[in-house]
């Protein structure tokens, strides 16, 4: 629940948040403001409709199969635009070789670790600019990680649970990989990686 609905509550705190400290923005910007914050709402209460019904479905999704539409890797370049359109600078390098090939359940995994790097950012660091980076090949594993430059002031930042990269770490250790997060030169880095079939190293 807190993946789902973090990000999308985020994009509306942050965009409220523009509406109430710029009261003097053009028509434009506050009509393309207020239509993302419905969007957004609209969004999040379409997620918490799915997440209630996974907890009160017995097993199967709507198509029959176990569980409901998941995201993969291939749905993190729609999450940067997301992001994008909600007037963050992020640059997106999707260096992983043999893609398609990548497991379900490890697309999934580092699509909870990007969504979860840009809710943060979206938090601490909201006028930075953020890189996200996927790189590796079957073998080798894959490495994902979200970078900003760390604020040069508090502000004023959106209140959070604090549990959501404790859970990441937990999702990255159920998949044999591990997470590692905290200042780095200047920016907080938020990394992973996955294993990615063949024999990886898992010291890497």
């Amino acid at each position: 629940m807190h993946d789902v609905l973090a990000h999308r509550l985020s994009l509306l705190s942050v965009h409220a948040g523009a509406l109430e400290f710029n009261p003097s923005a053009s028509a434009a910007d506050i009509r393309h403001a207020a239509e993302v914050i419905r969007d957004s709402a609209h969004q999040a209460l379409q997620d918490l409709r799915e997440v209630i019904g996974v907890l009160r479905a017995p097993t199967a999704g709507p198509d029959g199969r176990e569980g409901w539409p998941q995201p993969t890797l291939a749905d993190v370049g729609r999450l940067v635009a997301e992001s994008r359109d909600a007037g963050m600078g992020v640059t997106y390098q999707q260096e992983a070789g043999d893609a398609d090939t990548l497991p379900a359940a490890t697309g999934r995994t580092a699509y909870r670790i990007v969504q979860e790097g840009l809710t943060n950012a979206r938090k601490h660091a909201p006028d930075s600019e953020i890189t996200v980076a996927v790189s590796g090949r079957p073998g080798e594993g894959l490495t994902v990680a979200v970078t900003n430059p760390l604020p040069g002031s508090p502000g004023t930042t959106i209140p959070g649970a604090g549990q959501g990269l404790i859970g990441l770490g937990e999702r990255a250790q159920l998949a044999g990989g591990r997470l590692e997060h905290g200042p780095r030169g200047g920016s907080f880095v938020l990394r992973a990686w996955l294993p990615w079939g063949g024999t990886e190293a898992v010291g890497r």
